[in-house]
């Protein structure tokens, strides 16, 4: 009988979400396992060294330390450098997954899980360490049953045939069980399949057969199916199943007794090619699968419709090891899915490349701040009426010290994947705050400037955050500047995808005479029956308009129609990237009140500005810049 049973495996479960921890702890104890929980990584660091856990699920996502600096400090530790780790996080880009594994995890399980898968991985793994145990224990049963029996060979030479008898008949019944434990500790058991482990073996081996033997070739297909989640969630976790069989049979069928079939856990298969005659090879098993993919799966009398992404990783690109063919084919098949689903993408270097560098672009943003990297410049909003200055947008700038400038369309769309938009655009707006408020202090005796607005645009999740409100109200007390000189501009996006009740913060910020604007309007979810209930001050007309809207009678009926729509509902029109005169006078002709644009003024720096209130310019008459790059991606926020 195993040493090893769940009444006696001990699992510690380190997850800052109280939630998460009840229902993982609820589940895996009804199963008959000790768990133990922690909610921070110190705590986690310390339980784990008071009493060594059988396994840890661990959450990447938690208040000071992460779970990657958690596993990191496990590995590093004599004491607990054995136990196995499987990480739980809502994080699923590829890029998260590989740093998963790099720091030592031996699995990866998405949020939000499946009670049923959380229970497979944790058995798999608690399975395979109750093997390794077990076969130990079976090799010191077998030594003290050798150690008995040559023991009783000195007592009597009658008794010696028998013993031996005895013992290899033992000897080949653990033989047998160790095998089967190690087949179980290997395959998949809901499928058969060899599982990551195995494969990783055969992986490598591919590699140092390739290495002995140039001319020895092999692929790696990562095959993802696009949409089993749909179909485990509206039609049951039972049908999943069979459909996951059905795959694993489909994959299986017509290969090579030296090819590997592997699953790697959810809906992710992979094939290993092995001892190619080409790498083409490679790729016509990719066109054969996705035409087999195309057909109809019969379960149970239902017919499934499925496909796959699949990425592709040659052994040309000479491979150390079988975590790096894993990655890119991992990598590759992300890139299958950003080109449309349902089709298979071979990795190349640029790739990988593309991959590097939006780890380090992240690497760097994330000490961006730390390191004061960002500033801010301002670009003046003219009323058309009389040509005066009416106030500025606060537009960000990256000047990173080894690579200097990088532009908002690289940084912005990750800050917003990552998180970091959060920090950033509270930063963007303190910072704004505060110079718009130096500026009419200092600035006093020009008559305008008590009146001057600051607009800073804010993120669809910065917007979203609880404590917004509170941040708004402390940046302005802080910065003792006057709510209606701030405009926040938001983008149709944020009143459609925020998840809390939009309309409630809108009239809470209204209350604070905080003036509010719908930046890029007529490019997003434009809807008229929730834009009439909003408390909007102004819609800000999008910049490919205006520069089509004297050449394209289109782009000019759009615009004569959004500056209608904002006189209709109490609102006024400001538009984005005029450059010329004849712009200018069209849309003062149309009733538009405000606008903004190189004709006027490009993105300026805080000390041009303060050159131009010190000549007490109350409008701005700057010559157009020839170059127009630096207007372009300028947003902070989605």
């Amino acid at each position: 009988m195993s040493l090893y049973t769940q009444k006696n495996q001990n699992i510690l479960i380190v997850d800052d979400i109280a939630d998460n921890l009840r229902v993982l702890s609820n589940t895996l104890s009804e199963q008959g396992y000790k768990i133990r929980c922690a909610k921070n990584g110190s705590m986690a660091l310390k339980a784990a060294s008071k009493v060594i856990p059988d396994l840890i699920l661990l959450d990447i996502k938690m208040p000071g330390m992460n779970g990657y600096e958690v596993c990191q400090q496990l590995k590093q530790a004599p004491k607990t450098k054995d136990i196995p780790v499987i990480f739980l996080s809502a994080l699923d880009d590829i890029l998260d997954k590989l740093k998963a594994f790099e720091v030592g995890g031996l699995d990866y399980i998405t949020k939000p899980f499946q009670v049923e898968e959380v229970l497979i991985r944790v058995k798999n793994q608690l399975d395979l360490q109750a093997a390794k145990a077990e076969i130990r224990n079976l090799n010191q049963q077998l030594e003290q049953k050798v150690e008995e029996r040559t023991h009783q060979l000195n007592i009597s030479n009658q008794k010696l045939a028998k013993a031996n008898q005895q013992l290899k008949q033992e000897i080949i019944e653990r033989q047998k069980a160790e095998q089967q434990m190690i087949h179980d500790a290997l395959h998949d058991g809901l499928t058969g399949l060899p599982n990551r482990t195995l494969l990783m073996d055969r992986i490598d081996q591919a590699i140092q057969h390739a290495k002995r033997n140039p001319s020895h070739l092999f692929a790696l297909l990562f095959i993802d199916l696009d949409r089993f989640k749909i179909i485990n969630d509206s039609l049951g976790h039972s049908v999943g199943d069979k459909l996951l069989i059905a795959i694993a049979k489909l994959l299986s069928k017509d290969l090579r007794s030296l090819d590997t079939v592997a699953r790697l856990g959810g809906d992710e298969f992979v094939i290993l090619l092995d001892n190619l005659d080409s790498l083409q090879d490679a790729t016509q098993v990719g066109d054969r699968l996705q035409e087999k993919l195309q057909m109809p799966l019969d379960l149970a009398g239902q017919n499934i419709f499925t496909s796959a992404s699949i990425g592709i990783a040659l052994s040309s690109s000479g491979y150390e090891n079988s975590s790096e063919v894993l990655r890119d084919a991992d990598i590759a098949m992300y890139r299958a899915k950003e080109k449309g689903k349902a089709r298979y993408e071979i990795f190349d270097q640029d790739m990988y490349t593309q991959t590097l560098k939006a780890i380090e672009l992240e690497h760097n943003l994330r000490l961006a701040l730390e390191n004061q990297e960002f500033s801010l410049y301002y670009q003046p909003i003219i009323s058309l009426e009389n040509n005066s200055l009416a106030g500025f947008e606060a537009l960000i700038r990256w000047q990173h010290p080894p690579h200097g400038f990088i532009s908002p369309v690289d940084f912005i769309p990750l800050a917003e994947d990552t998180g970091l938009i959060v920090a950033i655009g509270d930063w963007v707006l303190a910072q704004a705050c505060q110079q718009l408020a130096t500026w009419q202090q200092q600035y006093a005796t020009i008559p305008e400037m008590a009146s001057l607005k600051i607009s800073v645009n804010v993120a669809c999740t910065q917007f979203q955050k609880p404590d917004f409100i509170a941040k708004l109200e402390q940046i302005l007390r802080q910065t003792n500047l006057h709510p209606s000189c701030l405009r926040l501009e938001i983008t149709e996006r944020v009143l459609v995808d925020s998840k809390i009740n939009t309309q409630q913060t809108l009239s809470e910020i209204r209350k604070r005479q905080i003036k509010l604007s719908i930046d890029d309007f007529g490019i997003g979810y434009s809807s008229l029956s929730y834009l009439r209930r909003l408390p909007i001050d102004n819609l800000k007309i999008d910049r490919s308009f205006i520069k089509n809207m004297n050449s394209d009678i289109e782009s000019l009926e759009i615009v004569k129609t959004i500056i209608t729509l904002a006189h209709n509902l109490g609102m006024d029109a400001i538009a984005e990237g005029v450059e010329t005169a004849a712009q200018a006078k069209k849309l003062k002709t149309l009733g538009c009140e405000y606008a903004q644009g190189y004709l006027f003024a490009k993105p300026l720096s805080a000390k041009a500005i303060k050159l131009i209130l010190e000549n007490k310019q109350s409008g701005v008459t700057l010559a157009k810049p020839q170059d127009d790059r630096e207007n372009k991606g300028d947003i902070v926020g989605s």
